[in-house]
């Protein structure tokens, strides 16, 4: 059986229980939706922001919105949310776009590798109100799909066990794990292997020897207890990825006018007072926990940094051939330089 008819087995399963599970709507109430994540709330940068918009949806939409939450994978896995989605086994899903980016390539702009050190103009870039946010929404409309809002993570870092990473030569041959398609091509523009593997599969993997390292943002080092693992960390922009509250176009479109003004507010909140959550979280706990737990944190000089870039330039290409639409991906790539 290949790896899409086992996917394709688990959704079906996934959509009878789901549907067995969770009635639409009740006499004497509004309807009842289906919501869903693979991250658990011991993320808790990234599960404070997800709260923040299932309570601002329910609450400001007159009792036209309501929703049960299966997190932690319970109902779909982190590659079945999309598909889960448009198959109407969920209705809101919160994704990382690494996922998602070989699907909707569109999500590619942000994740590339060195194209700015800044985060707060990263966290502009993704403003629910912002020129970037409108174009993905425009792109994904073909799609079906509509992103409500969401949180860019911190920059994703390099993380390995046995010796620092300095050069792109450091990479040659290591087995780097990735959650994406942008991360692996990154991983391999400089030398290295990379694994596709969740998150929730990284620590046996380190600790057995199955992967040297990994390409990742802070919040999955200490949400999943890998500062006990890793002794170095690269800190630099090798990628970075937003946490995006998504649902079908659709459905959204089919919703009474309060319910979706409640949907935006919420996409709002989660962008706003869900990426001040994690940033807070990140500064006060995450950072301190990762450096006392002794990994060395590596900062990169701009030769170094220069040097990265250099080796990194296949992976833009990689990207626009990706998207297939060279003038899109100028425009999302600039509005992202200009923010």
């Amino acid at each position: 059986m290949t790896r899409r008819q086992v996917l394709s087995a688990a959704l079906a399963g996934a959509a009878a229980a789901g549907l067995a599970g969770c009635a639409r709507s009740s006499e004497g109430a509004g309807p009842t939706y289906r919501a869903t994540t693979y991250i658990p709330p011991s993320y808790d940068d990234l599960y404070p922001g997800i709260e923040m918009f299932m309570e601002t949806a329910t609450n400001r939409s007159a009792g036209e919105l309501s929703f049960e939450m299966f997190d932690s994978g319970t109902l779909l896995s982190a590659e079945q949310l999309l598909p889960g989605l448009q198959m109407d086994v969920t209705d809101v899903t919160f994704q990382t776009s690494s996922y998602v980016t070989s699907t909707y390539p569109i999500f590619g702009a942000m994740q590339l590798p060195f194209h700015t050190n800044d985060f707060e103009k990263s966290r502009r870039a993704v403003d629910v109100d912002g020129p970037l946010f409108a174009l993905t929404n425009e792109w994904l409309a073909g799609q079906n799909v509509r992103i409500l809002g969401g949180m860019p993570t911190d920059f994703e870092y390099v993380w390995t066990l046995g010796a620092p990473v300095r050069r792109p030569e450091d990479l040659a041959g290591m087995r780097i794990r990735v959650a994406g398609e942008i991360e692996g091509a990154t991983v391999k523009a400089l030398g290295g292997a990379p694994v596709f593997m969740g998150s929730s599969e990284v620590y046996e993997a380190l600790e057995r020897g199955t992967i040297d390292g990994m390409i990742s943002y802070p919040g999955t080092i200490v949400s999943r207890d890998l500062q006990q693992i890793v002794r170095y960390g690269t800190a630099a922009k090798f990628g970075q990825y937003t946490v995006d509250a998504y649902c079908r176009k659709d459905w959204y479109d089919g919703l009474p006018a309060v319910a979706r003004q409640a949907l935006d507010s919420a996409g709002r909140r989660i962008y706003t007072d869900g990426t001040a959550a994690m940033v807070e979280v990140h500064e006060r706990d995450y950072l301190p926990a990762i450096t006392d737990a002794g990994v060395e944190l590596v900062e990169l000089s701009e030769r170094e940094l220069a040097d990265f870039r250099r080796a990194v330039e296949p992976v833009y290409g990689h990207w626009r051939s990706m998207l297939g639409d060279a003038g899109l991906a100028a425009r999302a790539a600039e509005l992202i330089g200009r923010a």
